[in-house]
C-alpha cells in the first residue's frame, strides 16, 4: 500500500478502544473519515481566576465542607454580601 493512500478507520466498541488506538496511530491519516461536529460556545458566561494565600484556601475549603458546598459558590456568596455592604451592585 503507498503512503499517499486513505486508510480505513476500524470499527470500536467503546470510546476508549477509539483513544487506545490514536494513541498509537496518526489521527491524520484518518481525517477525511472524521465526523462532523457542531458545537456552541457561550461567550458570555466568563470564569475569573484569582490567587489567594495558601492559609485562607483551607480554611474556605473547611468552611465550604461544613457548610456542603462547593468553595466557588461560597466565595461567591461571601463576595456579594461584601459588596452589597459597601453599597456596590452584586449581580
Amino acid at each position: 500500500m503507498a503512503e499517499s493512500e486513505t486508510k480505513s478507520l476500524p470499527q470500536f466498541d467503546s470510546v476508549e478502544e477509539l483513544v487506545d488506538f490514536f494513541d498509537t496511530h496518526d489521527m491524520g491519516e484518518y481525517w477525511d473519515q472524521m465526523p462532523g461536529v457542531e458545537f456552541e460556545i457561550d461567550i458570555k458566561h466568563r470564569t475569573h481566576l484569582f490567587a489567594i494565600e495558601e492559609d485562607l484556601a483551607e480554611q474556605l475549603t473547611a468552611v465550604a465542607k461544613a457548610s456542603k458546598i462547593p468553595s466557588e459558590r461560597l466565595i461567591n456568596v461571601w463576595l456579594r454580601e461584601k459588596l452589597s455592604a459597601q453599597g456596590q451592585t452584586a449581580q
